[in-house]
């Protein structure tokens, strides 16, 4: 009989089985790119998409396009990749102690060892670097955006230790890019933008209050809190809410960026967006088991799907 094919050595308790970094990656750099969740790139999407609905809002708001556009949203998909790895290092860092004692994140670069404090500080520090480089290729108002999106990241690893909302400041700092990719097309700061970052933050409150549930006894445990075990049973009903949130303040920014330019058409393809979107939220809620880790880490992935909805209603408005 065939023995069953062991997991490679130090691959972190929720990768994806045969993910690319354990297969396919330089020995060496495996802890670093797990230490980065490069294994798990639904968080790269996250970080991602509501740059890209910026990037395509601020487009049918002005309806002007240009090739540097096409570089937004390459250099955007990199920054994303980097910073992304690079606030996933600083939150490692500062949750080391806790880490450890969850069952899901022990297992993870820095509390089982395969990484020490100072490789990861230095790690981060280069991500860090590599991201700031792409962001010097935007416009003035987009640095200065960009710069001050660090003052969440920092603080987000620290926020379920003071409230029962960490969700919040993750949504703050990973909805970050729906302003900065806007302002790098349009060079300022529209109502729109707004609009859809308090949108992506409402989204955010979804899929990580859904992620929050598989720790909620080891979080119980060590006094880490979360939406998650602040709603306990009533969970799908603040869902609901986050759904109707996210829904309706995208649909709002959808109005106030289309209507100057006076495209009917254009405007009723690009809120099939929010209303897609709502619909694939809908259908998680459907299927939500607050007891089943292995279905909360499916739906959660799912959110990348559900992020790409609505830009492909944008990206065919932007063609009317």
């Amino acid at each position: 009989m065939q023995e069953p094919a062991q997991a490679p050595d130090g691959q972190v308790a929720d990768a994806p089985k045969d993910n690319w970094v354990d297969v396919y990656a330089p020995a060496a750099a495996r802890p670093y790119l797990r230490l980065s969740r490069a294994d798990r790139p639904i968080g790269t999407w996250l970080l991602l998409l509501p740059c890209w609905w910026g990037l395509s809002l601020s487009m049918l708001y002005d309806q002007q396009a240009s090739w540097f556009d096409l570089w937004i949203a390459i250099g955007c998909a990199f920054g994303a990749w980097l910073m992304r790895g690079a606030g996933c290092t600083w939150n490692d860092i500062t949750d080391r102690d806790f880490d450890g004692q969850v069952e899901r994140t022990r297992s993870r670069p820095i509390p089982s060892g395969q990484v020490t404090l100072r490789g990861a500080v230095i790690w981060m520090c280069l991500q860090a670097l590599l991201a700031f480089c792409i962001l010097l290729t935007f416009n003035l108002a987009a640095i200065g955006l960009g710069i001050l999106a660090l003052l969440p990241v920092a603080i987000y690893p620290f926020a379920k230790r003071f409230t029962w909302w960490p969700q919040v400041f993750l949504g703050i700092a990973f909805n970050w890019g729906a302003l900065l990719a806007w302002t790098a097309h349009s060079g300022q700061l529209d109502a729109p933008a707004v609009v859809l970052y308090a949108a992506g933050i409402a989204w955010t409150l979804f899929y990580d209050t859904i992620y929050a549930h598989q720790d909620t006894e080891d979080d119980a445990l060590i006094g880490i809190k979360s939406t998650a075990r602040l709603f306990g049973n009533k969970t799908a009903a603040w869902l609901r809410r986050f759904l109707m949130a996210t829904v309706g303040l995208m649909g709002v920014a959808v109005i106030f960026a289309v209507m100057p330019a006076a495209n009917m058409l254009a405007l009723v393809v690009a809120l099939g967006g929010p209303w897609a979107m709502g619909w694939h939220m809908a259908w998680q809620l459907r299927g939500l088991d607050t007891d089943d880790n292995a279905k909360l880490l499916q739906l959660f992935r799912s959110n990348r799907d559900t992020g790409i909805i609505p830009l492909v209603f944008f990206g065919i408005a932007l063609l009317l």
